[in-house]
């Protein structure tokens, strides 16, 4: 088959890479020169470790292709680092002990450790926190350089083309038409705009059930020392929704979060890049518009927290970044996928976990689909 696929974020070049690996030809639009998008605004995380039970066999199937795409795309960066969220707090250590002990603990990789296991783990950890919880499940790839490797992995096979700065305008069948006037005729069309709701995707799937949502991160420089695992701190707890229980319950009842944390709905999550600098994050903002500058609150906040757990100062800050992605409405749907005539489907609505289940929706699309 003749494949278009529209946006060259992780949801369109993960449906790239499914359709080519089963044999079609994939003619790739992206309207900017390279995706800008929350495909390189966020951790690169392959986060297993808080998905909700409807997630849990997506995750983890997503979890096994990103291994298998690093094994023959090195340049991806897949590692399977693991995790540690880090507890500082009796009722914080209450919700690890609960989960660690569900029936679905082994599947996730849990185990509660006590500081000096965790410290074992990740020995960058030389600061203030009583426990962790570890999941050997998680992993993480390079964000930033994922999509180049995978683009070039695609175009050695001939039967891939990119066209980078190209916008579609327009879709007439399973014809589209870009800015330049140009028609890349197909048999099929797959439409994965990100967190552009607007336009083309407006004009050809209507209001979708989709939110966008707004996040702070940061990156410093090289910290000097491996930092083996992520790390999470227990507010992440209150978000994801794997750690949901009568002790959560409990720890939202009692234990408010910092002012700053509360306000901006954070919690800690942080993960070292290859070159040794650590992206840190994230702030949650839902309401409309939203603000086009960053607030400093966050990042000061995260700074401290952070040089709490290493028992350390942080190197210098390097850069520091807003990003927006694509949230499907319904918690009970991994992404918003939409039939919106023969031939023509559009994808959207991860969340933030794009990077985690890329693989695995672009797999799941393939097989509805029948590609």
């Amino acid at each position: 088959m003749r494949v278009t696929i529209i946006g060259g974020g992780i949801l369109g070049t993960a449906h790239a890479l499914e359709a080519v690996d089963r044999g079609h030809r994939v003619t790739h639009l992206e309207r900017e020169v390279e995706a800008r998008g929350a495909t390189v605004r966020n951790f690169g995380l392959v986060w297993v470790s808080g998905r909700a039970d409807h997630e849990l066999a997506a995750s983890l199937r997503s979890r096994e292709l990103w291994e298998q795409i690093g094994a023959r795309i090195p340049g991806v960066g897949f590692r399977p680092a693991g995790s540690l969220t880090l507890l500082r707090t009796p009722r914080e250590v209450a919700v690890a002990e609960q989960v660690a002990t569900r029936a679905d603990a082994e599947a996730r990789g849990f185990e509660l450790v006590d500081s000096e296991r965790a410290r074992a783990i990740n020995p960058a950890l030389r600061g203030k926190f009583v426990a962790a919880l570890h999941c050997s499940r998680d992993g993480a790839v390079e964000s930033r350089q994922a999509m180049p490797a995978i683009r070039e992995h695609l175009d050695a096979t001939g039967r891939y083309e990119f066209l980078p700065g190209t916008e579609a305008r327009a879709i007439d069948g399973t014809t589209v038409r870009d800015d330049r006037g140009r028609r890349h005729e197909g048999d099929l069309v797959l439409l994965c705009p990100g967190a552009a709701h607007g336009g083309l995707t407006r004009d050809v799937a209507g209001e979708l059930p989709v939110r966008r949502v707004r996040l702070q991160m940061m990156q410093t420089d090289p910290l000097g020392e491996p930092l083996t695992t992520a790390i999470a701190d227990g507010d992440s707890f209150r978000y994801y929704p794997g750690f949901a229980g009568t002790a959560l319950d409990t720890l939202r009842d009692n234990e408010p979060q910092d002012p700053v944390a509360g306000e901006h709905r954070m919690q800690l999550l942080c993960v070292q890049r290859l070159h040794g600098g650590l992206t840190i994050g994230d702030t949650h903002s839902y309401d409309e518009p939203f603000a086009f500058d960053t607030d400093d609150a966050p990042y000061a906040y995260l700074t401290s927290l952070v040089e709490e757990f290493l028992g350390r100062p942080l190197p210098p800050i390097r850069r520091r970044w807003a990003g927006v992605y694509s949230q499907c409405v319904d918690p009970g749907e991994l992404v918003s996928r939409t039939q919106t005539a023969e031939g023509v489907w559009v994808v959207t609505g991860p969340g933030g976990r794009g990077m985690t289940l890329g693989p695995a929706i672009a797999e799941q699309t393939a097989q509805l689909i029948e590609l």
